[in-house]
């Protein structure tokens, strides 16, 4: 086949632009959760359950897979989070979409921001979560988190063609520095994926940014 400048305008016009191999990736819908507490808000925030395989007894907020049934990863956060915390999709409420993360393993994280408003107590579901808690969001304006970095580092497998490359094993790889975030409060610790949709919540409120 030996494509025209037509077929290439056709397939490459007016498209719109992804993350290139997506299709390769795993997709994850989260959403932050804000629940009012004595005429105060709060985030909602887990306990993931220490039978779990993966991230046991860690802080997170609602979330999971998109799975191919799911019409968005907006109708798979709001499929998650009632799931998980035992409540209608009628008392979750979507506020909007914050920024999709790009991870190093192959995953895309898209997050969401909204409201749960129910009139009893919630039900999570124990093979899930552990336990629920909430945290005024004013705490988190008035405490930034500390930051920590972690370096990355680029290691070819054994069987890495260096021969085809220029300098060969003396190639000068990049590197990079990826934000750790920690909030704490009272026996909690709030960390990686979830700190980092936290302060991006955040910043987003802040009207000094």
């Amino acid at each position: 086949m030996k494509p025209s400048l037509v077929d290439i305008h056709a397939r490459v016009n007016g498209r719109n632009a992804g993350v290139l191999g997506n299709e390769r990736f795993y997709k994850f819908a989260v959403f932050l959760p804000l629940i009012e507490r004595q005429g105060e808000l709060h985030v909602l925030f887990e306990v993931r359950a220490h039978t779990l395989r993966r991230q046991p007894g860690e802080v997170c907020f609602p979330g999971g897979k998109v799975d191919r049934h799911d019409q968005s990863p907006k109708n798979a956060a709001i499929r998650e989070t009632c799931e998980e915390l035992g409540i209608l999709e009628r008392e979750v409420s979507v506020i909007g979409e914050l920024d999709f993360l790009v991870t190093s393993f192959q995953s895309i994280v898209y997050p969401f921001a909204g409201v749960i408003n129910v009139a009893s107590e919630l039900s999570p579901n124990p093979d899930e979560v552990e336990e629920v808690f909430t945290v005024p969001l004013s705490h988190f304006i008035a405490n930034p988190p500390e930051r920590h970095d972690i370096r990355v580092h680029v290691q070819p497998d054994d069987s890495f063609p260096f021969h085809l490359i220029p300098n060969g094993e003396e190639y000068n790889w990049s590197s990079s520095n990826m934000p750790e975030f920690f909030y704490y409060y009272r026996d909690y610790v709030i960390w990686g994926m979830t700190a980092r949709i936290l302060y991006h919540f955040i910043q987003l409120l802040d009207e000094n940014k």
